[in-house]
């Protein structure tokens, strides 16, 4: 890219750059063209040709600093506590609310606002909702603090709608290379990887919608160019998963059986049973797009884990 090109690139602020998934989503969004800043924390990597920033949801000063540097035409809001069994709900509760409304105030106090802000939030906010496939007219009914957490985020970011584009995303269950072995599948990944005939697991009769994190953040991308303004979207395959499910497929690829222990360590009592989404309002608003299998992407997880033992 040349000075003058590097010039007139849009620009886009991510928050998180430095996780799982703000990591994708910066190579996603410099491949399309984008001139990419995000908040990390520090020792965190990013992508190539992204500029990062030490900026704190919970330091205003600070976040309302970066985005006065920046200027950003789009966001991206993915910082946030993400584990469902975070043992501090008070941090859960103060990053994902009162971060998110600093973030939101910061931007609407910018001259000339962004095109279009995209709030993370999750599909554990529906709960254990019984309509089987999920859409977004299901009422919510969160079950756990992450998730009380998350829907109040949606209301704060409500509260912005008259100032700034938002768009609200509720990823069901994702995942890929680089994802945290505290999540569920790169637990599993990770113990047919090096060999290991055991494995101690929650109820294998859950069900999930899983999908690729690269699928997740083609539809960040693609909602931010959309600006269906207000709008909430489901980001998920439409399809379940349960574990058994997954246990089979990987034993398929790692070429044997391991043997699985439910340990009632894992058990949780506000355990959400059912998660399957309908993507139909999202395939609407971007059209449809070509999504990675999960027996490719638990391969490609394998087959990484293999190539780079912990």
């Amino acid at each position: 890219m040349t000075r003058s090109d590097t010039r007139r690139a849009p620009r886009a602020l991510i928050t998180g750059m430095g996780g799982f998934t703000g990591r994708y989503m910066a190579a996603r969004l410099a491949a399309a063209g984008y001139r990419v800043w995000g908040t990390v924390r520090s020792q965190e990597r990013v992508p190539a040709d992204t500029t990062p920033i030490a900026a704190d949801l919970l330091d205003e000063r600070a976040l309302a600093d970066a985005v006065e540097a920046v200027q950003p035409e789009i966001v991206v809001h993915l910082a946030a506590v993400a584990n469902v069994t975070n043992a501090d709900i008070a941090r859960t509760y103060v990053v994902n609310v009162v971060g998110t409304r600093n973030l939101l105030d910061a931007l609407s106090r910018m001259t000339q606002a962004p095109r279009a802000v995209l709030i993370a939030s999750s599909a554990n906010v529906y709960g254990n909702a019984t309509q089987g496939v999920i859409d977004e007219n299901v009422s919510p009914q969160p079950a756990n603090d992450y998730a009380v957490s998350k829907l109040a985020m949606e209301y704060v970011a409500k509260h912005w709608l008259s100032k700034l584009p938002i768009v609200i995303a509720r990823p069901f269950n994702y995942t890929g290379v680089g994802q945290d072995g505290d999540f569920l599948l790169p637990k599993i990944v990770s113990h047919y990887a090096r060999g290991a005939r055991s494995i101690s697991l929650d109820n294998l009769d859950v069900s999930r919608d899983f999908s690729d994190v690269r699928d997740v953040v083609d539809a960040y991308a693609r909602l931010v160019e959309a600006v269906p303004r207000g709008e909430t979207f489901n980001v998920c395959s439409g399809k379940g998963w349960t574990l058994h499910s997954v246990l089979d497929t990987l034993s398929k690829i790692a070429g044997y059986v391991i043997d699985v222990e439910v340990d009632p360590r894992f058990v949780r009592a506000n355990e959400v049973r059912k998660l399957v989404g309908s993507n139909a309002k999202l395939a609407a608003a971007i059209g449809d797009t070509e999504r990675v299998r999960l027996e490719d992407t638990l391969r490609w997880m394998y087959e990484d884990a293999r190539r780079h033992p912990l």
